[in-house]
């Protein structure tokens, strides 16, 4: 780990910024842009919410998130341990009181059927949903420290089939971590389009038979190559879709126009993505921007606050704002532990 990933506290810079992106477009997911604006004022403006609750997604970010500290305090990370841990984790959540935020029907349903621990998680699995719900909750993946190539593609692309097995929902899982791990390490933003699209195509037609079992029979594809194939491609379409936006966007046009709603993994990610490119050096702004869409206002300025976190670190947002978040602690105290 470099001197300045620690410094920085990129982990838990990128924890706080998915939370404090849910808390900002919480209030405004399902609203189109000229609402957003009658009700908060010019969007550069925007304030964090008095009482700052997060959605769903924080929330499972945190199960996912445990679930990986869990499974890796008992040793090497592998699909066994973290398949049992996350399943635990996500029933929890499905049970919790606490679990009143909106959440996905794919999250539910998946959850419901994983009660049932006789019940083989793959068949649990809704293999038809790539929602965005697959990667908002993915960035742990992306930050826990020490995890070779092949068990963090392997623990993303799991995390995301235990609900949403469509394989566009795998590859955008895999991808989103992937950003944020390369954005901890030190990479240039205006590099990192391109080293995902080159990491998609490098992946490809690798399927993870180790993490993800016999997943893809549950599809209508004739081998596993052809299923995950799939979901790349409709990420490095999104790939291009993005880096065309970052030519072309206007900053001050409602990011979904570009990128998409992101409602589905794909688009999440790269509208995400797009706002935090349009404001690599202003976090805030970045956040702010998500927050202001027409789409999936708390999932996109989620996954925003990940990246801009994962690359300015902790003191890129505002002491008010991170005092103040629903869960600060949990989130501090897990991003301080892969910050050691």
């Amino acid at each position: 780990m470099t001197t300045s990933t620690t410094v920085r506290k990129r982990a838990t810079g990128s924890l706080l910024g998915l939370a404090l992106g849910d808390a900002l477009g919480y209030p405004t997911e399902f609203d189109d842009v000229p609402s957003i604006l009658a009700k908060c004022g010019p969007w550069r403006g925007m304030e964090l919410p008095g009482r700052a609750f997060v959605s769903d997604d924080t929330q499972m970010t945190l199960a996912v998130g445990r679930a990986m500290r869990t499974a890796m305090d008992r040793g090497l990370l592998v699909p066994t341990a973290l398949t049992r841990t996350l399943r635990e984790e996500f029933v929890d959540w499905y049970q919790s009181p606490d679990n009143n935020r909106a959440p996905g029907r794919t999250c539910l349903t998946a959850c419901e059927l994983l009660k049932d621990d006789r019940r083989d998680w793959r068949d649990a699995s809704r293999i038809g949903s790539k929602g965005c719900g697959a990667n908002m909750r993915v960035a742990p993946m992306g930050l826990a420290p020490g995890l070779s190539d092949e068990q963090r593609a392997g623990a993303a692309q799991l995390q995301s089939a235990l609900t949403h097995g469509h394989p566009t929902a795998l590859a955008a899982s895999d991808l989103t971590a992937h950003a944020v791990r390369l954005l901890t390490q030190g990479a240039e933003p205006a590099a990192l389009t391109g080293l995902l699209r080159a990491y998609a195509v490098e992946n490809r037609s690798r399927y993870h038979h180790r993490w993800l079992g016999d997943l893809w029979t549950r599809s209508q594809d004739p081998d596993p190559e052809h299923f995950i194939e799939r979901g790349w491609d409709e990420c490095l379409h999104i790939l291009e879709r993005l880096e065309e936006a970052l030519h072309a966007s206007d900053p001050e046009s409602d990011p979904c126009l570009a990128t998409g709603a992101g409602w589905i993994a794909e688009e999440a990610m790269a509208t995400g993505l797009l706002c935090f490119l349009l404001f690599p050096d202003e976090p805030v702004t970045a956040l702010r921007r998500a927050a202001c869409s027409s789409g999936d206002s708390d999932s996109i300025a989620c996954l925003t606050g990940a990246f801009a976190g994962a690359h300015a670190g902790a003191d890129a947002w505002p002491t008010a704002w991170a005092d103040r978040v629903e869960y600060q602690g949990e989130l501090v105290t897990l991003g301080a532990l892969w910050d050691q």
